[in-house]
């Protein structure tokens, strides 16, 4: 069995990853996860990593190519720079881990022999979805508007893709970008800029569900244990691709998610829109994951229902501890 490298091993998409493995197994022999603290994770996730062998590594993914292990690395997955920390950060210091921490963790999967490198990037990396297009493939070369300062994280991350194609060519290891859009799970965060989860949270404190827009824009939402299946796959499985989408392609309104998450949660709450007119607004956000469908023989995806009872079910655990 091989070796494991994980950057972001602490986020969403690590807990997500952790929680597979924990029910599953892992097919590595050894887990690093890359964290800035990891006594705190532990303390917060004592049963995350109870019953793999994972070892912890403090480092920065800025400084990650001094970083020094005792044995060669097989796999890394590269997601310390998600769409949960990003927005906290501006614009030039958002760009800047993306790249820059990119880089540093290629030069340690260089330094360490590296077989394969996933990079967890985004759908940003498109722009604006067409209006003519209902799901985004592959194939398309759309970008954001580089002449926008807001274009950073989706120009970060196509940068990001760029540097992985250069390393692969030069050194001679393989690799693969997981495009990732819109996931829901019980770690999302409640309190930060992601729509589903300030309704689930409103919902869940009896309070209104306020839609800030008009509601009309569409996204789509994977649950987490969909998610480490795909990057799962994506790591261990060799394809004629190096880049896939992942994500889910069942569009739903922003009304109707709040429709959904109210009737499901808490049927006796108001729902409030707003209709103001958001700069950030997409229309849709939909990817076109027949590639990664064929390829992980996952065609089913976890129904949203089922994913808002689980936030629902594990806030009211957590709640009564």
């Amino acid at each position: 069995m091989s070796t494991l490298l994980v950057t972001g091993g602490t986020g969403f998409f690590g807990k997500a990853l952790l929680r597979h493995w924990k029910s599953t197994g892992s097919p590595f022999k050894k887990i690093f996860i890359l964290s800035r603290n990891p006594e705190s994770f532990l303390k917060k996730h004592p049963d995350l990593t109870a019953e793999l062998n994972v070892e912890f590594i403090q480092g920065d993914i800025l400084e990650a190519s001094t970083i020094e292990l005792n044995k060669n690395i097989d796999y890394v997955l590269h997601a310390a720079t998600d769409s949960t920390i990003g927005p906290s950060l501006g614009r030039l210091d958002g760009f800047n881990q993306i790249v820059k921490g990119t880089e540093e963790v290629l030069k340690l999967a260089v330094n360490h022999h590296c077989k394969r490198f996933l990079l967890t990037s985004s759908g940003a990396v498109y722009g604006p979805q067409p209006q003519d297009m209902d799901k985004i493939p592959e194939s398309y070369l759309g970008s954001p508007d580089p002449a926008d300062p807001n274009s950073a994280y989706g120009l970060g991350k196509r940068s990001a893709e760029h540097l992985c194609a250069l390393y692969s060519q030069q050194y001679g290891f393989s690799y693969v970008v997981a495009r990732c859009f819109a996931f829901v799970g019980v770690d999302l965060p409640l309190d930060a800029h992601f729509a589903i989860g300030n309704f689930i949270k409103n919902a869940l404190e009896d309070s209104e569900i306020v839609i800030k827009g008009k509601g009309d824009d569409v996204r789509s939402y994977m649950g987490q244990g969909d998610l480490a299946r795909s990057l799962e796959s994506l790591l261990i499985n060799e394809t004629k691709y190096n880049v896939f989408n992942v994500g889910s392609d069942k569009g739903y309104r922003i009304n109707d998610i709040a429709l959904l998450v109210r009737d499901i949660i808490n049927p006796t709450v108001d729902i409030i829109v707003q209709g103001k007119k958001l700069s950030n607004s997409k229309s849709s956000y939909i990817p076109d994951i027949s590639r990664l469908a064929e390829m992980t023989h996952q065609s089913v995806l976890s129904p949203l229902e089922y994913e808002i009872k689980l936030i629902q079910k594990s806030y009211l655990n957590k709640k009564s501890v």
